[in-house]
């Protein structure tokens, strides 16, 4: 079974903190960009005092620790949740559809060399190889991406809300 991949418009912000992304993710929402074509990915925190755990209810993904609220309402929200552990970066949390890309460039090896699961994902989508270097670098570095992914349009819109949501950087990929 072959799939193809709709060739979309992207839009990737990073943002210091949880709370700076997740009112960026209520803002998009509030002006009716689709949940369904937003990702999300940070670093998950926990330390030995607090007791971390995920498990599946039906189709969705629960979280117990130090953000379960942050990530169990984005789970709720977003279309696909993972839980992905990344060699010198630790566990990290996926909400949307970056979760797919993910696991089918694991699926087919088409690992990029150099790159992580979680970059060959992003690079799969048309995201150029140094911009993913420099996403993956956010991530280690405890930042969170935001991931729109649509149609001109509707990219179009989600950059605008993005920019007046004050990210560290935001970027535009126009479709290939």
């Amino acid at each position: 079974m072959t799939t193809t991949m709709t060739k979309n418009s992207s839009v990737v912000a990073i943002y210091k903190s949880h709370i700076e992304a997740e009112t960026a993710i209520k803002e998009l929402q509030k002006c009716g960009f689709d949940m369904k074509k937003l990702s999300i990915v940070g670093r998950d925190y926990h330390t030995e005092e607090d007791v971390v755990g995920y498990y599946n209810t039906g189709d969705r993904m629960k979280y117990w620790g130090k953000l379960g609220a942050f990530w169990g309402g984005f789970w709720g929200l977003l279309f696909g949740s993972a839980v992905f552990f990344l060699p010198g970066v630790g566990p990290v949390m996926v909400g949307g559809p970056l979760v797919g890309w993910i696991v089918a460039a694991l699926e087919n090896a088409a690992l990029v060399g150099g790159l992580s699961a979680l970059g060959a994902g992003v690079f799969s989508i048309g995201i150029p190889k140094d911009s993913v270097l420099k996403y993956e670098s956010a991530i280690q570095s405890g930042k969170y991406l935001v991931i729109a992914h649509g149609t001109a349009a509707e990219t179009a819109q989600a950059r605008e809300v993005i920019e007046s949501t004050n990210p560290d950087t935001s970027e535009y990929y126009p479709a290939a």
